[in-house]
């Protein structure tokens, strides 16, 4: 099923309430019924989570780490080798370049400092 696109939707919610568009009539309150505020003591009465039953063990934290270690890792998308490769020959070319350049600034003030400096 392909995706509605927004003006789908529009003309899907104005077919429905034809009166919302318009603002609320005098007839109508402001907020439906469903979704008016509760009392405080329904609230209360609500528990903010659904109780675990007893049944249900959960495996120990360093399996359980394991397992979730491994779902994620079935969610990677992993390069291709060929994409490895490439990436293994950008950093060797690299840290060749920045090596040279390193030992030839060296070497440029070895020389300073034994011939200039220390005369």
């Amino acid at each position: 099923m392909a995706r509605q696109t927004r003006q789908q939707r529009r003309q899907r919610r104005a077919q429905q309430q034809p009166a919302v568009a318009a603002g609320p009539s005098p007839q109508q309150p402001a907020m439906p019924a469903s979704r008016a505020p509760e009392p405080r003591e329904a609230k209360a009465e609500r528990s903010p989570r659904p109780e675990r039953r007893p049944a249900e063990r959960q495996a120990p934290a360093p399996v359980r780490f394991v397992q979730e270690s491994i779902a994620e890792l079935k969610k990677v998308e992993w390069p291709s080798q060929q994409a490895v490769v490439s990436g293994t020959a950008v950093v060797l070319i690299a840290c060749l370049v920045v090596g040279a350049y390193l030992w030839l600034n060296d070497e440029l003030w070895k020389y300073v400092v034994q011939h200039i400096l220390l005369r």
